[in-house]
């Protein structure tokens, strides 16, 4: 999907630089939720008639939608690159998805580059990640040494969403990690990273924060729930049927984050942007439809 990150950095620098003056209560806090390999036309708002999203649809039905904006690179880790320093990932030479290795101490987003988080950190925010990290294995390249205080996630590029057999060396089957420690995952991923996100806003609902939810939904593999899928039975193509059902799975996940904002009373204080990281996949699931 398609979306201004430039404005996106632009917005969090302006909430930056006014939270570093303001009062603790006075300062936005800072939701970035970001879908990955996810079909520009695959929301309700964006016009998809058999894939129902709610939540996203709300969202931009009661926000601002930008429809001119573009990611600055077309695979998963360069983007993300951009989002995290606000610059051009050329520029530091970071144009490739990186290889899972963590014993690989040049495969990483280069230590040179502050991110976001830092210095959000700076101004008194409480940051947190959750999700697909793919910004680098080895432990120096990790979210909690680039600005991030409280982690649930996992680290490199991809992940098996349910019944995987855990395995350090297997890029999609490692530990989902809360903190730098591994730690037991026995709902969906998808649903799991949208209630460690609903518990992260409630639990600092008295101070700003900065959260950066990175779904890794609904890149492959395609591992719906078997009621989610069956939702969708309608659908004849196996492929697409299972691709619905993780996007749906991906709004419910988004939902319950935007819940806990609204139920904790900061939605009028919190700025919430959604997009996805690259778009989907052309010729392999979404198109031809």
């Amino acid at each position: 999907m398609r979306s201004p990150v430039c404005n996106l950095i632009l917005a969090c620098a302006v909430a930056l630089a006014a939270a570093v003056n303001a009062a603790p209560g006075a300062r936005p806090n800072i939701l970035v939720i970001v879908s990955d390999d996810h079909g520009y036309a695959d929301t309700g708002f964006q016009g998809s008639k058999d894939i129902p999203t709610p939540n996203l649809d709300r969202l931009a039905r009661e926000g601002l939608r930008c429809t001119s904006g573009y990611v600055s690179h077309p695979f998963c880790s360069p983007t993300r690159a951009g989002l995290m320093t606000g610059r051009y990932q050329q520029r530091f030479g970071h144009e490739m998805n990186p290889f899972f290795d963590p014993a690989d101490h040049r495969e990483g987003l280069p230590l040179t580059e502050k991110l976001l988080p830092a210095f959000l950190k700076e101004a008194g925010y409480v940051t947190g990640w959750i999700g697909k990290w793919h910004l680098g294995a080895a432990p120096e390249f990790s979210p909690l040494k680039r600005g991030f205080m409280e982690t649930f996630g996992f680290i490199g590029g991809g992940h098996r969403y349910q019944n995987w057999e855990v395995d350090p060396t297997v890029e999609y089957q490692v530990p989902i990690e809360r903190n730098g420690q591994p730690v037991p995952v026995t709902n969906h991923l998808t649903v799991a990273f949208g209630q460690e996100a609903a518990a992260f806003v409630q639990r600092h609902k008295t101070e700003p924060w900065f959260l950066y939810l990175a779904f890794n939904a609904p890149h492959t593999p395609l591992e719906p729930t078997p009621e989610r899928l069956a939702r969708f039975a309608a659908i004849a193509r196996p492929k697409l049927r299972a691709y619905a059902a993780q996007v749906s799975l991906l709004d419910d996940a988004i939902g319950a984050a935007l819940a806990a904002v609204r139920d904790s009373g900061q939605e009028r204080r919190t700025l919430v942007f959604f997009f996805s990281d690259n778009g989907g996949r052309p010729g392999k699931i979404t198109a031809g439809r």
